[in-house]
């Protein structure tokens, strides 16, 4: 469930965008508010992961009101002065909606605002101690997935670079890649799977890495440059 607020001062765009809301199971309306001051409020007393605001209000417009929070949840402008939307940008606004909104286009921003909290769930799962065992040199050792560079798929074996050592394990490509969790790591070859933090720069078919070079294979690099973008503007 998303928790929105809706922002705006005038009765009938906070009315049209409630009702949106309520068209959509997954979000819930925790506030709705006509100014600036109402939402600071409702902000300090509800968890928002997604505000709806308007930028012309008075006092305090909607631009100013994101420019003095510390910590803001993802934002969606909704105005009816396109002049704007540089500004918003480069506020790093996930979107700028544009009045008289569409249901349709209220419902594009809203599952971009779905994909990225649910990018920022995995990542939060992800935490320093999270890990796996493998089998290794008739041995099991524990391999912390963030020390994890990048998997090789060699024959019915997989080497596994990390930042310390390579493993060689006696298991399918297919099993390994299970163990990887898909929001940190980018399958950009049939025989390699890297870290996404483990990525330097993309050139041309390769991946770059701190001390190695990678190919992009035709098959994969519009998924690659696909997640990549998704992660162009991410609020993480």
């Amino acid at each position: 469930m998303i928790n929105c607020l809706v922002v705006d001062d005038e009765p009938i765009a906070r009315n049209g965008m409630l009702e949106y809301i309520e068209q959509v199971e997954f979000l819930h309306a925790v506030a709705v508010c006509k100014n600036a001051i109402e939402a600071s409020t409702a902000l300090q007393n509800n968890t928002v992961d997604l505000v709806f605001l308007d930028i012309q209000m008075p006092k305090i417009t909607g631009i100013d009101f994101l420019k003095n929070l510390p910590t803001p949840p993802l934002v969606v402008f909704t105005t009816a002065f396109p002049e704007y939307a540089i500004e918003g940008y480069e506020l790093n606004v996930l979107d700028y909606l544009l009045k008289p909104i569409s249901f349709e286009r209220f419902f594009k921003a809203v599952l971009k605002a779905q994909a990225q909290l649910n990018f920022k769930v995995k990542h939060d799962l992800l935490t320093t101690d999270s890990y796996f065992f493998i089998k290794s040199n008739q041995k099991l050792e524990k391999i912390l997935i963030v020390d994890i560079l990048y998997a090789e798929a060699l024959s019915n074996y997989v080497i596994l670079h990390t930042k310390s050592k390579k493993h060689i394990v006696y298991m399918s490509f297919k099993d390994m890649a299970s163990q990887l969790p898909p929001g940190h790591f980018l399958k950009i070859h049939k025989s390699f799977i890297v870290a996404i933090n483990a990525i330097q720069a993309i050139d041309n078919n390769e991946v770059i890495l701190t001390n190695n070079t990678l190919p992009i294979s035709k098959s994969y690099r519009a998924s690659v440059m696909d997640s990549i973008g998704k992660n162009l503007f991410k609020r993480l």
